[in-house]
């Protein structure tokens, strides 16, 4: 996969401290933070090498007293340059430049873990938040694309107040990325398309889980599997109408 990209395009994934300020690039309210740091010991061997905390050993100096932790450890940091002039004006572009790169690392750049992991905050009306980490599977000219339970509480909370934010943190790179936007369901066809890329345990899954409930016990759930795998015996497993893929638009 290319790490360059020149135009805004369908990119989708179908594997499933103290430091200077970063440098943010705006576009249509979009807000792009990047941060790029080193320890301070890796740039004494290679000053180019965007890498941080993944180079720790040892554990984290911590202190637990009573009913409070706190944690000691001081990793000193210096965030290499990013100007203006190294990024594309467009967002999106951007984006899909540094997902690219984190999926397929250059040489000299360490792999990054589940690149595809991002956060994606969502509200009530009432400006009352939650927060909880999925998986993108999709980044295109329009916005970033993930699949849930329609039934879930984020599903809720979207067609209740159709506005999330998403904030992505590629540790190894130390680079982090927030969006604001706007949520819209994908296209149904879009939707079974996807589903029927997934192996057949997490289309089962899709079937048996209903997200955000609580469980009286774990037999409950595995009594749900054995009806949907007897339900889909010797056939494909269909996408369910109350599952399927969010959009965040960004503003």
């Amino acid at each position: 996969m290319s790490s360059r990209l020149a135009n805004p395009v369908r990119l989708a994934i179908i594997s499933s401290t103290k430091c200077n300020p970063s440098s943010i690039v705006r576009h249509r309210n979009i807000r792009t933070l990047f941060s790029s740091t080193v320890i301070m010991d890796a740039v004494k061997s290679d000053p180019s090498l965007p890498t941080s905390a993944a180079l720790d050993s040892g554990a984290i100096d911590h202190n637990t007293s009573g009913k409070k932790i706190q944690v000691l450890s001081h990793n000193q940091y210096e965030t290499a340059r990013l100007l203006r002039s190294d990024v594309d004006h467009n967002p999106m572009v951007q984006f899909q430049n540094w997902l690219s790169s984190a999926i397929s690392p250059p040489a000299g750049q360490p792999s990054v873990h589940e690149p595809e992991a991002m956060t994606i905050c969502t509200s009530l009306p009432n400006g009352i938040p939650s927060a909880r980490v999925v998986l993108l599977k999709q980044a295109d000219d329009k916005g970033f694309v993930f699949y849930t339970n329609y039934g879930s509480r984020k599903s809720q909370e979207l067609s209740a107040n159709p506005y999330a934010s998403i904030a992505i943190y590629w540790r190894e790179l130390s680079r982090s990325v927030r969006v604001v936007g706007k949520a819209e369901k994908v296209s149904r066809q879009e939707s079974v398309e996807y589903f029927n890329s997934r192996p057949r345990g997490s289309q089962i899954g899709a079937w048996a889980s209903k997200q955000s409930e609580t469980l009286e016990n774990e037999n409950v759930l595995e009594d749900r599997v054995k009806k949907v795998e007897a339900k889909f015996d010797g056939r494909a497993v269909e996408c369910p109408e109350f599952w399927g893929g969010w959009r965040i638009v960004p503003l």
